[in-house]
């Protein structure tokens, strides 16, 4: 029997990828999602479920009906921007929701987590590249509420013997290789997809915010990952658990920086179309740089970024949004 794993948001971006991932290795995932932000259509595998984790009664259903091997985290809300206007929805979706589901995991005895977690719990780099043993201070309630929820999973294993992992992203982009699941926001706020759709609907203008930042050309300078190679991480992280291993917390990045300007020429080498640009006034929230050192996660997990290369991260994504 395929072992079951439950993908909290597994509907979305990430976790759709995660879902395909995790079928074609085996096992039996159940999306549980709002689609407040998903998409049923990206569930391409396992079985979908569609509910809040509010939903107590709903929520003891599945643990109580299914035997649950582990748990995914994907279901956290994650625009910077949104959390600086709206904290409470940031505290109350990010927070609250997973006490909720942490605490039915207890209950029937499922502990194993693997949690999506951010680089924005650091804050404002001290050094770079972003290692584990960076400070974390974040500048944001977005990141702000990542940082409760790794507290949380630490108190739960002081208490309850708790398992897991935190994967502290650096900026995700691309798309399946595959052309099934990609990058679907509404609205988007992301850069590589904002770019592609600049082209893609000739009438708009991608907006840059800031161009005064201490960087070489003025713009933010981001560390950018394939959904594939966070995926094949989060792959990674179950079998470390599985195998017995201590919970943890690893970067997840390619440890080289970009430019916002840098995305857009590189954008323009892989499509042959020119980038529209204006600049913007800075958005609160947004550091400078953040560049992530991945070599906890090599040597620990053995794991190895198989999409590195700026070009074909967009070149995924172009082949995805051109599809849409």
């Amino acid at each position: 029997m395929r072992k079951k794993i439950l993908v909290v948001g597994g509907a979305g971006y990430i976790g759709s990828y995660m879902v395909k991932m995790l079928a074609q290795k085996g096992y039996w995932p159940i999306v549980l999602d709002n689609l407040s932000r998903g998409h049923r259509e990206l569930v391409v595998a396992g079985e979908l479920v569609e509910g809040d984790l509010f939903d107590e009664k709903l929520l003891e259903e599945i643990f109580t009906t299914n035997r649950i091997e582990a748990v995914f985290h994907f279901a956290a809300l994650a625009y910077v921007g949104e959390s600086m206007l709206q904290p409470s929805l940031y505290y109350k979706n990010n927070v609250c929701a997973t006490w909720k589901l942490l605490d039915k995991m207890v209950q029937h005895g499922v502990n194993l987590f693997i949690f999506s977690s951010t680089c924005a719990t650091y804050g404002e780099p001290q050094w770079l590249p972003l290692t584990e043993d960076h400070p974390q201070n974040p500048i944001s309630p977005y990141g702000r509420t990542k940082l409760v929820i790794e507290w949380m999973l630490e108190d739960f294993r002081v208490a309850y013997g708790l398992k897991y992992i935190n994967l502290r992203y650096f900026n995700a982009a691309g798309a399946d290789p595959e052309g099934e699941v990609g990058e679907w926001h509404e609205p988007e706020t992301h850069l590589i997809p904002n770019i592609l759709l600049s082209l893609l609907r000739k009438s708009k203008s991608l907006e840059i915010y800031g161009n005064d930042y201490p960087t070489p050309d003025g713009t933010c300078i981001r560390d950018y990952i394939h959904i594939h190679d966070l995926c094949s991480a989060h792959m990674l992280a179950l079998d470390y658990l599985l195998d017995g291993g201590e919970p943890a917390s690893f970067n997840l990045g390619n440890g080289e920086g970009y430019s916002i300007l840098d995305i857009i020429r590189a954008t323009e080498k892989v499509t042959g179309m020119r980038v529209k640009y204006e600049y913007r006034d800075r958005r609160p929230g947004d550091p400078a740089r953040l560049i992530g050192s991945a070599e906890k996660a090599r040597k620990v997990l053995g794991w190895s970024p198989r999409y590195g290369d700026i070009e074909t991260i967009i070149e995924t994504a172009w082949n995805w949004h051109r599809k849409q």
